[in-house]
């Protein structure tokens, strides 16, 4: 069974679901409506009972390259707007933790930024070797991605990958960290997903849900939504504060491409 939500794919095969987000020419970057899309294709997952497992990929040369909010319209200018947008995109991604379906994320060429959420919220994920994973590239926020990373990688690791802004690595080196479980040989992630998924769709459907519902009932007890949640008041200070609005103010005057030249050559901040 085939189908499309918008700005995803969705196709059912045996018992396993994929879910390909959709935006190539964008590198599939995040906007409100391809979250919504995603969300909605993962509910009909969950829904069907001849589902048991769902697989997270991208379209296109790579998984995601985070937040293309820019564009969108859809960010609201007031910080009170501002901070409920921030709140409603991280409950979205909540909303794939919550589910009662184990969901795959299937990650090769990019996963930057907001890509890093998704791929990180997801219950397993496989990386491609070579793929290019990192924080935002330029310092338009903080708190909402690295949040995500201390609590899967740790804090000492955490602050190692943001705290110099544009960090890039490896998928090698981002599943050696904690962030992917498993890094696959270049190009072989989806041959090595495949595989993985079709074991995991051996278990009844019910069975996975019961697993997954106590695995992260422990991280629950531990203050894991609580730490993801406090990070939208931090981000929403970081938007307003003079160096983000410096950022922003040379990004609508230059261009993205210039103020990223600027910044790594040390002339913006």
């Amino acid at each position: 069974m085939t189908g499309t939500h918008g700005l995803v794919r969705y196709e059912v095969e045996g018992r396993v679901a994929t879910v390909t987000l959709d935006r190539p020419e964008k590198l599939n970057a995040i906007t409100p409506g391809l979250q919504a899309d995603l969300l909605a294709a993962l509910a009909e997952a969950e829904a069907d009972p001849t589902v048991h497992v769902a697989v997270v990929r991208g379209e296109g040369r790579g998984f995601c390259a985070g937040y293309d909010v820019a564009g969108s319209g859809e960010v609201p200018a007031d910080v009170t707007g501002d901070r409920d947008w921030l709140e409603r995109m991280l409950r979205g991604w909540l909303q794939i933790w919550d589910l009662r379906l184990p969901v795959l994320a299937q990650v090769h060429g990019v996963c930057l930024a907001g890509g890093t959420q998704l791929a990180a919220i997801c219950d397993i994920g496989f990386v491609d070797a070579d793929t290019k994973v990192g924080a935002p590239q330029l310092p338009l926020g903080a708190g909402y991605v690295s949040a995500f990373w201390a609590w899967f990688v740790g804090p000492k690791k955490a602050k190692e990958v943001f705290f110099p802004t544009g960090t890039l690595m490896t998928g090698t080196e981002a599943a050696a960290m904690g962030l992917f479980n498993r890094a696959t040989e270049p190009g072989t992630v989806a041959e090595e997903m495949a595989r993985y998924a079709a074991l995991v769709a051996r278990t009844p459907k019910d069975i996975l849900g019961l697993q997954k519902q106590s695995i992260n009932r422990t991280q629950e007890l531990a203050g894991f939504r609580a730490a993801l949640l406090q990070s939208v008041e931090v981000d929403t200070i970081a938007h307003v504060s003079p160096s983000v609005r410096l950022v922003n103010r040379t990004i609508a005057e230059r261009g993205l491409r210039e103020t990223l030249r600027r910044f790594q050559a040390g002339e913006l901040l």
